[in-house]
């Protein structure tokens, strides 16, 4: 064997020794990735990189020495358990990976032979490694299999629709201290929002709010575009100050000055609106699969009632640090 291939199996080998059975992903976690992962799916192409030769998941790839044939779709599902910084290399390697795996399955059936698997510690490894395998397999698939229609998408989009809202907004911007643009004056903070109160005075006196920002905005690239600054959605990470004072606007008002850390914004709602059900139902769905998943697992974990009747376990824990 070359000593490429043969580095290639002691690196798997240690790969899978250090694999851990799949544990229970923390649930909002989970939800949020496979949300994103059902949003983004259409528009993310496959990363670049090493594949395997394109054959169906039925068609023999290798023949072991005990007469076992083995299948592209058995090779995609061991690479699959592999860790993922491992998954590239069995996959740029995969006629070596076969040759692993065989390795792998000779000492399988010799351990057999010799009872190893009856035998501490690989016996109760096994009985762990077998509970948290199908645990897991069990949520997975309740998961992935809870019914959601289009009644319950609807219902739940009118009960959140406040979630959806969205608000398009244009800016007038005073910076003070440090951020204050070059060739004006500095202003300290109180004199920035003295400014701002000013402006704010004269935009609902009916001041033209466009000329305003125009004028006086400090932000280059908003007043280029008469003010034109951003559309916040309710579940955007923006300030909370910020954000109070942007989905309380009606359309058509302008906010109280709104201190940031460089600066005071006025912040006028061109357009009050929300998501539509449609471009939300990925979220929608995988937000009532979350809440009727969790109503279940917890519902079934609860039903394994365990009893303690030794009064030393779990027992009480000393003062911290004895």
């Amino acid at each position: 064997m070359k000593a490429s291939a043969l580095a290639l199996l002691v690196c798997l080998g240690a790969a899978w020794a250090q694999t851990t059975p799949p544990a229970a992903e923390n649930q909002a976690e989970r939800l949020r990735r496979l949300a994103a992962e059902a949003a983004s799916a259409p528009q993310t192409a496959a990363p670049a990189g090493p594949k395997l030769p394109d054959l169906p998941n039925d068609a023999v790839i290798a023949v072991f020495d005990d007469g076992t044939q083995f299948t592209m779709g058995d090779l995609k599902r061991i690479v699959s358990v592999l860790p993922p910084q491992s998954q590239q290399m069995a996959v740029a390697n995969a006629a070596s990976t076969v040759q692993w795996w065989a390795g792998m399955r000779k000492l399988a059936r010799m351990a057999e032979t010799e009872k190893l698997d009856q035998i501490s510690p690989t016996k109760e490894q096994l009985e762990v490694s077998r509970t948290l395998t199908m645990g897991q397999a069990m949520m997975n698939s309740k998961l992935n299999t809870v019914d959601v229609d289009a009644g319950d998408i609807a219902k739940y989009y009118e009960a959140n629709k406040e979630q959806y809202k969205q608000v398009r907004v244009k800016a007038l911007y005073l910076a003070f201290g440090d951020a204050t643009p070059a060739g004006k004056p500095p202003r300290t903070d109180a004199q920035a929002k003295e400014e701002a109160d000013k402006l704010l005075a004269q935009i609902r006196a009916g001041a033209d709010f466009v000329k305003l920002v125009k004028g006086r905005s400090d932000d280059q690239t908003s007043r280029g575009k008469d003010g034109d600054f951003a559309t916040f959605h309710k579940k955007d990470n923006i300030p909370d100050a910020l954000a109070g004072a942007v989905f309380s606007l009606k359309q058509g008002e302008v906010s109280e000055p709104i201190r940031q850390p460089n600066g005071y914004y006025l912040l006028r709602a061109e357009e009050v609106s929300y998501v539509s059900m449609s471009q939300a139902q990925a979220e929608i769905i995988m937000a009532i699969r979350g809440q009727r998943y969790t109503q279940w697992l917890e519902q079934s974990t609860a039903a394994a009632k365990v009893q303690f009747p030794n009064p030393a376990f779990p027992g009480t824990p000393g003062p911290a640090g004895k």
